[in-house]
């Protein structure tokens, strides 16, 4: 399968990152780059959500699951564990809500960021649209995390926007890049 770059947006002191255009039936599925997310406020989460048509709320349902991996740089414990606070498991409680990707994202060193891919699985179809996402990130209390989620979007219209923010603050900086799969 070959990837073909559709777009790209860069934070510069954003409130969200997103792309608004190229998301249709030219290919089944899109990829996500997220790299060297940096948030302005530290401990926050990189959290998405998805429109359709002109709509531009980004309140789309969602059902999902999220677990983690981390390891502490003290050399602490190691766990992996499913994190119940960070999914949505009850599709009528979660219109509205940004699906979090990656938490307690550092902003204290300049090192400190969060990267990933989000793939979103046919958003053209007149099914309910399926996701994954893995990420590591780099905490505000110096853990390595790599955050593993999976769902899909409880909607039967066709996606054409995906939109990327912070749960607190800006996207201080880092870019995403768009790329159809096919």
């Amino acid at each position: 399968m070959a990837l073909t770059l559709i777009d790209t947006d860069t934070a510069s002191t954003s409130a969200t990152l997103g792309f608004t255009s190229g998301i249709d039936d030219t290919y089944p599925v899109y990829e996500f780059h997220y790299v060297g997310i940096h948030p302005a406020t530290d401990n926050t989460e990189f959290q998405f959500q998805v429109e359709t048509g002109s709509d531009s709320d980004y309140d789309h349902p969602m059902i999902t699951t999220y677990f983690q991996a981390h390891n502490d740089e003290s050399g602490g414990s190691p766990t992996v564990a499913y994190s119940t606070g960070d999914d949505q498991a009850t599709a009528g409680d979660t219109n509205g809500v940004f699906q979090t990707l990656a938490k307690d994202v550092g902003a204290g060193e300049a090192d400190q960021s969060t990267s990933g891919i989000l793939t979103l699985y046919d958003p053209s179809s007149a099914y309910v649209k399926h996701f994954i996402s893995t990420s590591n990130c780099y905490q505000g209390g110096d853990t390595s995390v790599q955050t593993f989620v999976s769902g899909y979007i409880n909607i039967t219209t066709a996606i054409t926007r995906v939109q990327f923010k912070m749960s607190s603050g800006n996207i201080d900086a880092g870019t995403i890049k768009m790329y159809g799969v096919g």
